[in-house]
């Protein structure tokens, strides 16, 4: 029997990297720096996913455009090269990658990172070569919008029926069904499972090992 899919699209922070509790350090850290009232690590975990301008406008919705841009550029500040600490990728993910690589899947990434983080990321991983295209939340709308995956689905020229969206958040699955595309939910991440199961996924699992049973 024909599988169902050819192109499987990933999240990158929280799906593939184990990145979120420096993105909430390095948030904590920013917002401080500006002289705001920190809005704890469930606020800033319930972010993590959409692209940063997006984010900051949930997370602060009080402060102005110009106090918003403070913070965004001491977040990046603290996450390239004050906050040393290293991200690693989930276990099983570089081998469960060149799994699927090898069994024909085409692999991509929709990510809210800006490019210039992705591409230092993928550098640091060893992995941009496993990847067909990958786009960033600063070329695209940010996630829930279908834009990015609308971006992947024209430049394969896949069909939406023929791709999935892997992610730990409830933005990959809500882009994936603005897009017409299936969505996969993965619970090691930063959204709970419960908030994942309200989006209608085809599956929910609990590791990178069962993404990829389930798609072998």
């Amino acid at each position: 029997m024909a599988r169902k899919y050819d192109l499987i699209v990933f999240d990158w922070d929280g799906t593939l990297i184990d990145s979120a509790a420096k993105i909430v350090r390095c948030f904590r850290a920013a917002i401080e720096e500006t002289g705001l009232s920190d809005p704890g690590e469930a606020a800033i975990r319930h972010i993590i996913g959409l692209g940063l301008r997006e984010a900051l406008a949930i997370l602060l919705p009080d402060a102005d455009a110009p106090t918003r841009d403070r913070v965004g550029d001491r977040y990046r500040e603290h996450f390239v090269s004050l906050d040393q600490t290293e991200t690693h990728l989930f276990p099983g993910v570089l081998a469960g990658l060149q799994q699927l690589s090898a069994l024909g899947y085409r692999l991509s990434i929709a990510t809210g990172k800006a490019r210039r983080g992705l591409d230092r990321a993928l550098k640091d991983t060893q992995t941009a070569h496993l990847f067909e295209v990958t786009r960033c939340a600063d070329e695209a709308h940010s996630k829930p919008h279908p834009r990015m995956l609308e971006d992947i689905l024209e430049r394969t020229g896949a069909a939406p029926g023929q791709a999935l969206m892997v992610g730990d958040t409830i933005y990959d699955l809500l882009m994936a069904q603005n897009a017409k595309v299936d969505g996969l939910g993965v619970t090691y991440g930063v959204h709970p499972r419960a908030s994942l199961l309200q989006h209608a996924p085809v599956a929910c699992l609990d590791s990178f090992g069962e993404v990829c049973a389930w798609l072998a």
